[in-house]
């Protein structure tokens, strides 16, 4: 199965004939859903969510992002769905914390079901799941974390590779540190995939 980085975090599962698109937000181009179904949305934040890339597709998200979306379908925490031939597993519940309690909205995490083990997207959260995690999508940056959060988050996942995601908002310079701090202390494979590059999983 082919797992494609497509600008920030959004990614696509593409395994023969089936393919899944994960947050396909403001920086991300029309054609990373070209062929799909059924798209998952971890929350209500435009780098993650663009409506105007939506038209013609089945959206899974939380009943609140849903809400405003005519093409959505609910999804709930701890809800186990077949979506676009994808097992998948809604987890988590709230985006992590800014500052003094916002942005107080709603993040589902995604377990999606993968021949090398669970792949993990965690939205904009630090959210552990209970599941052995094979490849985990460790947010690279934002103004709800930092970098030891993230590498703790790894360490507590402990998955058997690494790879960033939300990382649009770091220069490369910033990025080659992350970079650096996860391959010394994060005590698992980690690699970098570039905006349009494929890993197996």
């Amino acid at each position: 199965m082919r797992l494609t980085k497509h600008n920030h975090a959004c990614v696509r599962f593409d395994d023969g004939d089936r393919a899944l698109v994960i947050d396909p937000g403001i920086w991300a181009s029309p054609e990373i859903l070209d062929g799909v179904t059924d798209v998952l949305i971890t929350h209500e934040h435009a780098d993650h969510l663009n409506p105007a890339l939506l038209e013609g597709v089945r959206v899974h998200a939380h009943p609140d992002v849903a809400k405003g979306i005519d093409s959505a379908v609910p999804i709930e925490v701890g809800e186990v769905r077949t979506i676009a031939g994808f097992l998948v597993e809604a987890v988590g519940g709230t985006h992590a914390e800014i500052y003094e309690g916002l942005p107080g909205v709603a993040n589902l995490g995604f377990l999606v079901d993968a021949p090398s083990g669970v792949v993990y997207h965690p939205g904009d959260s630090l959210f552990v799941p209970e599941v052995r995690v094979g490849t985990l999508l460790v947010p690279g940056g934002g103004p709800w974390m930092k970098l030891g959060e993230a590498i703790d988050f790894v360490r507590a996942v402990r998955p058997r590779r690494a790879h960033p995601i939300h990382d649009k908002v770091n220069s490369a310079e910033g990025n080659a540190l992350v970079d650096r701090w996860m391959e010394m202390k994060a005590g698992v494979a980690y690699s970098r995939v570039g905006d349009g590059g494929e890993v197996s999983v």
